[in-house]
């Protein structure tokens, strides 16, 4: 279910703050969170922010069509790394 349309949408109080002090001073910088949850709001594009994707922190750009969409989206998880070459098990 989605989140009520009277509450605004799910942003880290820290996150926030690092960058309203950013755009007020004019600074680029990489802001690191750990919080995939948060979404992704007007006042973030143009920065850079590092994503924890479980292992380590991934950088991402902000452009204006990421807007409305949550950080973990832009972070994968999982590394696939191929099929076993010689596994015949599912061959019949």
């Amino acid at each position: 279910m989605a989140r009520s349309a009277k509450k605004s949408p799910f942003v880290a109080n820290h996150l926030i703050k690092e960058i309203e002090n950013l755009n007020i001073r004019g600074e680029k910088k990489l802001v690191i969170t750990w919080s995939r949850a948060s979404a992704i709001v007007p006042i973030m594009i143009g920065h850079t922010i590092a994503v924890h994707n479980g292992r380590e922190h991934l950088p991402i750009y902000v452009t204006d069509r990421m807007v409305g969409h949550k950080l973990g989206e832009f972070v994968v998880t999982r590394n696939f790394r191929g099929h076993a070459k010689n596994d015949k098990g599912s061959r019949r």
